[in-house]
């Protein structure tokens, strides 16, 4: 039998919810803001926003529907009132008839955003957000998963909210997040009190 392969023990970046904030304010059109609202508020995946469909909004229930994420699970996720407010803007602004975000096609149909299209949108945001870290489309999920726990919710739900069929792969955000009876400090602060 062969020696398993150690892992790489790498923690993912996590943006603050200031440079969230940021980011999200950083593109001028809103199918880009909500591209990224979508990613860091429902912890998509690149290629799970680029298939969503018009038909996986459920606006009354306040749902998204990911269908066939990673190992071809479905699950659903909580949208926020102001990500509805912008989709319901959107939506009726672009008009789009199958999928939620459309790209461009040279024969002029329309075809799915390209996952280098919202690679893209995110490298141009934190561009213009003026936030050095190196932000990814999966930065957004990690900060998703890291800033619910920070909130308050419970591990296993946020396993499921990230659709993980591991538990042991969710448990990495324990090592992120800032959890605990009492937030970590550097002792700096305590030797010099103001």
């Amino acid at each position: 039998m062969l020696p398993a392969i150690e892992r790489s023990k790498k923690l993912p970046v996590v943006l603050s919810f200031r440079e969230v904030k940021q980011l999200l304010k950083a593109p001028k059109l809103l199918k880009h803001r909500l591209v990224l609202a979508l990613l860091y508020g429902c912890g998509l995946r690149c290629f799970e926003l680029c298939n969503l469909q018009l038909k996986d909004l459920d606006f009354d229930r306040m749902m998204l529907h990911v269908r066939q994420g990673k190992g071809r699970k479905d699950r659903y996720v909580p949208l926020s009132r102001m990500q509805i407010r912008g989709l319901k803007t959107y939506l009726a602004a672009e008009n789009p008839c199958t999928w939620c975000f459309t790209g461009n096609n040279t024969e002029g149909r329309p075809v799915p955003l390209s996952t280098q299209g919202v690679r893209w949108i995110v490298r141009e945001a934190r561009k213009h957000s003026g936030i050095q870290k190196e932000v990814t489309t999966h930065s957004l999920r990690h900060s998703y998963a890291t800033h619910l726990l920070e909130m308050g919710l419970d591990i296993m739900s946020v396993k499921d909210l990230l659709g993980h069929a591991d538990i042991q792969t969710t448990l990495t955000y324990l090592h992120v997040a800032q959890l605990g009876r009492q937030k970590p400090f550097s002792p700096l602060d305590r030797l010099y009190k103001e």
